[in-house]
């Protein structure tokens, strides 16, 4: 957490006490942190609550996150060969790169997939191991555990920037030590999401286990992120806001 409870804090006892040092109302650190909630793909439905499946790209997202490597495990477990494999996957991740050229979607969001897989390839095919297909991975989610956790030590916890924006608050959270310990928490869910994928995959590299490795990089992946994503939600929800009246009869869950 970035600041422990004071003995003398009660909940809601620091709201509207501005952190000075860290100049939240300024408009050049709100218009980054703003373009970063609205690059991470962070949206909420329209009765409020988070859209999780939306968010992690929807269908497409999934298929593109899990199809590559599934094709992967699939053709090196059948055919032993790890250039077919290596082929395979980069297909796929390319065929998913061409449809979004077509659709004019953005070139970052076209490509992004297919350089990702493009780096596991590489790795594996310079060193020959099957397994190190599954090494970036771990590089990645290893930087951002380390990006995350520096965000809380730094008052500036990720989940903050992602739902603050998305809930209305913009900065304003950063006003109330009670808000950032709640983003914290939040970003502290995020963050054992992605050591829990360490944790679970690093010692199946170290055994050469390739086919649990890459069932649990499937599974552990956006699956799992989403409902990391969601917890997040839930717990850094304001206080008193967990059902709001819309003025249409339906209620909104911040």
């Amino acid at each position: 957490m970035a600041e422990p409870p004071r003995p003398g804090d009660q909940p809601g006892e620091a709201a509207g006490r501005p952190d000075d040092d860290a100049q939240a109302g300024s408009p050049a650190l709100g218009g980054l942190a703003g373009a970063y909630a609205a690059k991470a793909g962070v949206s909420r439905g329209a009765d409020g609550r988070i859209d999780v499946l939306k968010s992690i790209g929807g269908i497409r997202g999934l298929a593109e996150s899990i199809l590559p490597g599934l094709v992967f495990l699939v053709v090196f477990t059948a055919g032993g060969q790890l250039g077919p494999a290596l082929i395979g996957s980069l297909g796929v991740a390319a065929v998913f790169t061409v449809v979004r050229l077509v659709q004019r979607g953005t070139v970052t969001q076209a490509f992004s997939g297919l350089v990702g897989v493009a780096i596991c390839a590489f790795v594996a095919n310079r060193t020959g191991q099957p397994k190190d297909f599954y090494l970036w991975g771990f590089v990645t989610n290893a930087g951002y555990i380390v990006a995350m956790a520096v965000s809380v030590f730094a008052r500036w916890p990720l989940a903050g920037l992602l739902f603050g924006f998305i809930r209305g608050e913009g900065l304003d959270w950063r006003k109330d030590r009670r808000r950032i310990r709640l983003y914290s928490a939040a970003t502290w869910i995020l963050v054992t999401v992605l050591a829990l994928r360490l944790v679970v995959q690093v010692p199946l590299y170290l055994a050469d286990n390739l086919v649990a490795l890459g069932t649990t990089r499937l599974v552990m992946g956006l699956p799992l992120y989403a409902l990391g994503l969601w917890l997040a939600w839930l717990v850094s929800r304001p206080a008193g806001q967990g059902v709001v009246g819309n003025g249409t009869g339906t209620g909104r869950q911040d």
